[in-house]
């Protein structure tokens, strides 16, 4: 029974901040767009609510449980007790409804008119005690609402001074010994309000010159983010531009393939016409059908070229696809130009986009084929190095001295004539490996000729779940 009606001492300990916790939340959550007022918001409801609460208890104390006869000037204080209780209750509710501004000034305002009939009444002596809670209006007045509510508080404050120094040398006389404690008590509070102007001077520049850079961030990461976004659209174009540029380089040699295909398939109509013999015109038709079986992959690898949508990235082997690409880049190559290809064993698959894989390798395949002119050898060499996939594309061409190998990758930079090559290439294999994950090298010995490799990124963190078989 015991341990039902027990309670864990960390429960009981965290119930507090946690309804605190809560309270804050409350109180903060108004409808004020100024960060400033939003901020101070707490603040003010508490003091409101506590200015509603705090007298009213009193009062109903005094009324109803003290049974005490009501002294001269009682029943005043009470009626300007509840004028106060009144305004900071509405002045809590129009912080709840976001009408922060008007708040503020309405419990300025009730103290204000409040506290001139108090020294009135009772005169500067019998209020000397309370003088130092007059410091906490003045710091409501500056950092709340502003200089001007903090000096009109300053003249409400001397004007009751004063008043009330008249009305005690009424009673007592002793006006030089009552006037200069009132001199004194105005100097003491006129510092205070000059220490409250300058700092909350202060507290608001430094405010609003956070805000103008706040703004000015914003701006510039407005800025950043447009031109990212541009960036990408104009990378996205010139990838678009090389793949076009490499289908251009194709069609010349696709065209050429196709007058082959279309001789060899003109060739065996002409010996089928010729023939009456049926199993001659069925070899004649096989052969027409293998020939147009051709032109038909051609077809479809230049079309998967073109039409392949940038930007999906997949998983796939990338022996097979290099098989795959091998026709097309011997395609690109002059007659002269011996293709070959070394693949290991073990390869481990790639993610990345396949037609821009494909784009890559066409790209270096054209920068190899203009530097072997008379010829030459360009080799396709894929392997393993630690997990990593890399592919080092092999040309026997005229080289690169240092000053140019250094420059290989920069946008817009070629050795070619004007007009025949735009400075791209390389640059678009570096962009597209690095947004990958990967990178590119280039080695190069004049007169020897150039590698270009390709490393492909190993972290798999950002990859899909499913890693394809690997082929047999």
């Amino acid at each position: 029974m015991d341990k039902k009606l027990s309670m864990p001492a960390e429960s009981v300990w965290g119930v507090g901040p946690r309804l605190w916790q809560g309270l804050l939340e409350w109180l903060r959550d108004v409808p004020i767009a100024d960060p400033v007022n939003r901020r101070n918001a707490p603040m003010l409801q508490l003091i409101a609510f506590l200015l509603a609460a705090l007298p009213a208890a009193a009062w109903c104390y005094r009324a109803f449980l003290v049974d005490i006869p009501w002294r001269p000037g009682e029943v005043t204080s009470m009626v300007l007790s509840l004028s106060v209780i009144c305004v900071s209750a509405m002045s809590f509710f129009l912080i709840r409804k976001g009408k922060f501004e008007a708040a503020a000034y309405a419990l300025l305002c009730i103290f204000s008119v409040t506290l001139i009939p108090a020294y009135l009444s009772s005169g500067f002596g019998a209020q000397r005690f309370d003088q130092p809670v007059l410091a906490i209006w003045l710091a409501i007045a500056a950092l709340i609402v502003g200089r001007l509510a903090l000096w009109l508080m300053f003249l409400c404050i001397t004007v009751a001074f004063f008043l009330g120094i008249w009305v005690d040398i009424g009673r007592q006389g002793e006006a030089a010994a009552l006037l200069g404690d009132a001199a004194f008590s105005t100097a003491m509070f006129l510092m205070i309000a000059v220490v409250l102007d300058r700092s909350s001077a202060a507290l608001r520049e430094s405010f609003l010159e956070a805000r103008r850079r706040g703004d000015a961030l914003d701006t510039a990461n407005q800025r950043l983010s447009e031109e990212m976004a541009e960036r990408e659209r104009t990378f996205a174009q010139l990838v678009q531009a090389q793949k076009m540029e490499a289908v251009g380089r194709l069609a010349s040699g696709v065209a050429h393939d196709f007058g082959n295909v279309l001789a060899v398939a003109g060739g065996y109509v002409h010996s089928g016409l010729r023939s009456d013999d049926g199993v001659r015109m069925r070899e004649s038709l096989i052969g027409v059908d293998s020939a147009l079986a051709r032109a038909n992959l051609m077809t479809r690898r230049l079309l998967s070229l073109v039409h392949h949508e940038d930007g999906i990235e997949e998983w796939f082997e990338p022996g097979e696809a290099l098989k795959a690409l091998l026709p097309m880049v011997r395609q690109l190559m002059g007659p002269e130009v011996n293709v070959d290809m070394e693949l290991e064993a073990d390869l481990p698959p790639v993610f990345f986009d396949r037609m821009q894989f494909d784009l890559m390798v066409l790209n270096v395949a054209a920068n190899a084929d203009h530097v072997m002119p008379g010829g030459g050898d360009f080799t396709l060499r894929a392997r393993n190095d630690g997990g990593r996939f890399v592919l080092d594309l092999a040309d026997t061409g005229t080289g690169m001295e240092a000053e140019v190998l250094a420059r290989a990758f920069e946008p817009f930079f070629t050795t070619k004539p004007r007009g025949q090559g735009s400075g791209l290439g390389l640059s678009v294999v570096q962009d597209l490996l690095v947004r990958a994950g990967g990178s590119v090298s280039a080695h190069s010995d004049v007169g020897i000729g150039t590698t270009v490799s390709m490393h492909f990124a190993s972290d798999l963190a950002d990859a899909p779940d499913t890693v394809p078989e690997r082929g047999r």
